[in-house]
């Protein structure tokens, strides 16, 4: 996908990023960074409104913490994440020969992604139990998420009357991080990071707030 991806935005919408020299190799590079954050966030929010229904027999007949399901569900995600940055870093060593010491930040940035998601997950964990077609009405939200996030084109290239709705896009500022640690070696807003935090554990709170309080009618309706 990701060399589809790249034969379509760089040879026949001729997307470019500035500051990017290395051609299609290059661009592969910086448009695989905006694939990882929002695979992340998409594979928690797809699997999210099924958690709690592919493992009914734990509510029913189990004693079991049900709500640590979307948190095994992030670690899962979280792993294939990790993989897809060490090929990422591979790549880019291969192609430039060096590494920029900012990528010590990557966490930092995915962390409040990481929150936020939790706190989203356990809501839709919750709404799937009740409204069994939440599954397929979020897949066409990621579906439309993916193309107002700047995975194939940079933020730059938005008109000015559209780039208002790209930012309130929560991934927009992630990827957007994670591409100045990882490819342009800047370091990263750490005040943006510390606001979208506040925003992501009131968000998490809330979620497993609502999950809690509605976990009680999961068996009836199981």
């Amino acid at each position: 996908m990701l060399m589809v991806y790249t034969i379509v935005f760089s040879e026949i919408f001729t997307s470019r990023w500035g500051g990017v020299q290395g051609g299609k190799t290059e661009f592969a590079v910086v448009l695989f960074v905006g694939m990882i954050v929002l695979n992340l966030f998409s594979e928690m929010l797809n699997r999210a409104p099924g958690l709690i229904l592919s493992n009914a027999n734990y509510v029913k007949k189990v004693v079991f913490p049900i709500e640590l399901l979307p948190i095994i569900a992030m670690g899962t995600a979280l792993f294939h994440s990790c993989i897809s940055v060490g090929v990422l870093l591979g790549a880019f060593l291969l192609f430039n020969g060096y590494l920029h010491w900012t990528i010590i930040f990557m966490p930092l940035v995915l962390l409040p992604l990481i929150i936020l998601t939790l706190g989203v997950s356990w809501t839709l964990a919750s709404l799937g139990v009740f409204i069994r077609d939440v599954g397929q009405t979020i897949v066409l939200i990621t579906t439309v998420l993916m193309f107002l996030s700047p995975v194939f084109y940079p933020v730059s290239a938005v008109p000015e009357r559209l780039r208002v709705f790209i930012m309130a896009n929560p991934l927009t500022f992630i990827i957007e991080q994670a591409r100045d640690v990882l490819i342009w070696g800047r370091l990263p807003n750490f005040l943006g990071l510390g606001a979208y935090t506040i925003v992501a554990l009131m968000i998490a709170w809330l979620g497993f707030a609502w999950f809690q309080k509605t976990r009680k009618g999961f068996s009836d309706v199981l």
